[in-house]
């Protein structure tokens, strides 16, 4: 890795409320480079998230127009910014590889309303002793791509981080053809990834990898400081990100979201979704969906992505070996139950999840594989159909009426189903109810997203993306104008790619 070469000295701008700690240089030095944004040409604020920023005790009123820019840019910094970027390791389709912060720079960790720190990061910064040879930077597309996604993600209630800004930088960046540059402003709970710890463990298993696990539990696991035993302490935090990716896990695949990149090094251990790079919402149900234009051996495709979850979960569990248990031995047999802890953990989750999407609010011990059972033939069923997933899902609180017209594919399964549903309390109409919470009717549809990207990237128009992003912050609430939202877009033909997503660079 070279390190590139030193920024100015960046102006210091009014506090406008940051309140910006580093806690995280507080780590050994191996873990991170200070380095300062590389300033832009003509920096501009194309998106802002006031919410967000209010969340986040921000005043950010009491800056000027150009002092935004300047700020989300990189070219200028909050007072008593010490800016840095991490260093992580990674499994990238299965092989190991050093990373880190290429063109991410953390400006710091802000105290937000709950009292919890949120990392600030710039994203698209410029580079940093980790950019492998690249430029830092990135364009405008993907960083429009990501803060789309991540605020629907937000608004459907899955855990994500979010996006505060975004900025256009006056420059090109270089690709495959010239693109308008940008930069993203991304809050996190951390960035603590699993590969952080890869990271630590290889290069320093004793004194690095214990201060790391340290950080960790003040960071997001406080309640386990009460347990006196650090092995225990260690075992318990893994069992708690195994919990929490279960929960995440489930919840994309109740939404049809795709990830497209679980490498070890876009797998927060705070639970929350992190890097929208090659992601999409699935249309045509099929469990071996996948978008990435890279991942030929369909990886990370949609029904990949329990497994892959718990296969990255046992390469943390191989990093914090050291800390589990003096007895080698131990330590194995704590790491292998802690891991396969993740599948029941999921299929609890999944399956309370999936209840309420079907309007089923009461589930006995006896209804668990009747249930499970009603569900995986809705989903042949849809498969075999060529059914749209969210489509379908919302109709089923229309369907529920046994007199409300249905496509003759599902017909077969309707009785069985209508039968459960008179057979709990409430019946037909508390079931529905249910069902048009727990099923979106607007989802950010791959086609609506691409075309907004175009027109703001290609013909700088960004009312597409603005309408549409308006949209996908209210998923349960369509009403009859948004018909452009919600209907599926015409299926490809049998055995055609269909849509395809590429890696944000």
């Amino acid at each position: 890795m070279t390190t590139p070469p030193p920024t100015p000295d960046l102006p210091t701008l009014p506090p406008a409320g940051f309140a910006l700690r580093s806690t995280y240089t507080e780590l050994p030095e191996a873990l991170y480079q200070h380095v300062s944004p590389t300033p832009v040409a003509s920096p501009q604020v194309v998106l802002l998230n006031r919410a967000l920023a209010a969340h986040l005790g921000l005043n950010l009123a009491a800056l000027a127009e150009p002092q935004l820019a300047a700020l989300f840019a990189g070219n200028a910094l909050p007072a008593g910014c010490r800016p840095f970027a991490q260093a992580y390791a990674g499994h990238q389709y299965g092989r190991f590889t050093f990373l880190g912060d290429g063109r991410a720079i953390v400006l710091g960790e802000q105290p937000a309303a709950d009292g919890s720190l949120m990392d600030i990061q710039l994203k698209g910064a410029g580079p940093t002793r980790y950019s492998r040879r690249g430029d830092g930077r990135a364009a405008l597309g993907p960083m429009l791509r990501e803060y789309l996604i991540s605020e629907a993600m937000h608004a459907l209630g899955i855990p994500t981080t979010r996006s505060l800004a975004v900025a256009a930088t006056g420059e090109p960046v270089m690709r495959q053809q010239a693109l308008p540059g940008a930069v993203l402003t991304r809050v996190a709970a951390s960035h603590l990834r699993v590969g952080t710890f890869q990271f630590a463990a290889v290069k320093d298993q004793g004194a690095h990898l214990a201060a790391l696990v340290d950080y960790a539990l003040h960071r997001h696991f406080p309640h386990l400081l009460a347990e006196p035993d650090p092995a225990q302490r260690t075992l318990h935090m893994l069992r708690e990100i195994a919990a929490r990716q279960a929960r995440l896990l489930a919840l994309w695949q109740s939404v049809g979201f795709i990830h497209g990149v679980m490498n070890t090094d876009n797998m927060a251990i705070s639970g929350e979704t992190i890097d929208y790079g090659p992601c999409a919402f699935m249309d045509v149900y099929h469990p071996d969906t996948v978008f990435s234009s890279i991942d030929h051996g369909g990886r990370y495709a949609y029904a990949q992505q329990p497994p892959i979850a718990q296969w990255n979960l046992a390469r943390l569990a191989e990093a914090l070996l050291p800390l589990l248990d003096p007895n080698p031995d131990r330590a194995v047999e704590h790491a292998t139950q802690a891991v396969h802890d993740f599948q029941p953990a999921f299929i609890t989750a999944y399956r309370n999840t999936m209840a309420l999407k079907l309007g089923i609010t009461r589930q006995r011990h006896a209804d668990i594989q009747p249930d499970a059972d009603l569900l995986a033939d809705l989903l042949a069923a849809m498969q075999q159909a060529r059914a749209d997933f969210t489509a379908t899902f919302r109709a089923l609180a229309d369907w529920a009426d046994s007199a409300s017209p249905a496509p003759a594919w599902i017909a077969p399964w309707l009785p069985r189903w209508h039968a459960r549903l008179a057979a709990q309390p409430g019946g037909t109409a508390a079931a529905r109810q249910v069902m048009l919470a727990a099923n979106p009717a607007i989802i950010p549809r791959n086609h609506l997203v691409e075309a907004a990207l175009t027109a703001a990237e290609q013909h700088a128009d960004f009312g597409p993306f603005f309408t549409l992003l308006l949209t996908v912050q209210r998923p349960f609430h369509a009403t009859a104008a948004d018909a452009h939202f919600t209907t599926p877009p015409p299926p490809p033909p049998p055995g055609a790619c269909g849509y395809r997503t590429f890696c944000g660079t």
